[in-house]
């Protein structure tokens, strides 16, 4: 059943009379005879009686024309909210991004956009990045702000680079160096991020480019968990360089120019985005000096 049916229902009902109905929708009388004889053959009950003066609700006509109602309203409503939403003045758009960025280049971002736009509503994740391509798969997130390029369909605009360094504790036997060899690291304990994080799969070339796989002692989601278990004492770790020192750790400058990140805002190409994403998606390539 169309809610166009539940329009001509509910028009019936009120106007009582096929003809003025028809009238009304500016549809042919068979073409409305035939919608109402469907929907009674659809539902397996009659919704109106003819009388000499038009159409009379009948006991099971009424239920499914106060239905109709509810449906209708309550459809209206849907269109009002998802209207609402999107709207690019005051809807809600949906950004997931990195813990590690959480309280440098995401405030930056969204302190201009709320100055621009103060009444729009940004619903803000912190995840991993694979957790963040799921959610943009599923529409759970419109815009992400990851640490690599996703393959397939999405698009990529850089919004900062980082070096990466070697975090080492305060008692570390590396503390004094400035730079070092990551083949130098090849019997300390690493602390990292899980398999499959990007951070991750960035650790794990360096160290590949270096020849080596030291141990892992211990792993964490959070580079700034992991950051504090190296003050502690409990391994070494590589983590971009504006993290390193927050607990008391020292960081250490790696010799290979791969040792880097880039930031950057991606978001999906098979679909188009809605316009209150776009506008703030605009907002961040516009301020991303990176990435021009």
């Amino acid at each position: 059943m169309l809610v166009r049916d539940l329009e001509w229902i509910v028009a019936l009902a009120d106007n009582e009379h096929v003809t003025d109905t028809a009238a009304v929708l500016r549809v042919s009388q068979p073409t409305l005879s035939r919608a109402l004889a469907r929907v009674e053959d659809e539902l397996g009950v009659r919704l109106f009686e003819r009388v000499p003066h038009g159409l009379v609700t009948t006991p099971d006509g009424e239920l499914v024309v106060a239905t109709a109602r509810e449906v209708l309203g309550r459809y209206q409503q849907l269109r009002h909210e998802l209207a609402t939403r999107h709207d690019p003045e005051s809807g809600i758009v949906r950004l997931a991004f990195l813990d590690s960025i959480a309280t440098s280049l995401v405030p930056q971002i969204l302190r201009g956009f709320h100055e621009q736009a103060p009444l729009v509503r940004v619903e803000l994740t912190q995840e991993p990045g694979h957790d963040m391509m799921r959610d943009l798969a599923t529409g759970a997130a419109e815009l992400a702000i990851m640490s690599a390029r996703p393959p397939g369909d999405f698009a990529w605009v850089p919004l900062q680079e980082e070096r990466l360094v070697v975090a080492v504790g305060p008692s570390h036997r590396l503390r004094e160096r400035k730079v070092v060899d990551l083949a130098e690291l090849a019997d300390d304990d690493l602390v990292t991020t899980p398999p499959g994080f990007g951070h991750s799969s960035l650790v794990d070339g360096l160290l590949a480019d270096a020849g080596v796989a030291p141990p892992v002692s211990f792993e964490s989601a959070d580079l700034a968990t992991i950051e504090g278990l190296v003050a502690a004492g409990l391994g070494v770790a590589i983590v971009p360089e504006t993290m390193a020192g927050v607990s008391g750790t020292i960081g250490l400058r790696i010799r290979n120019p791969r040792a880097r990140r880039t930031i950057g805002l991606t978001w999906r190409t098979d679909r188009p985005l809605a316009p209150v994403a776009t506008r703030l998606r605009d907002h961040v390539v516009a301020h991303a000096p990176y990435g021009r």
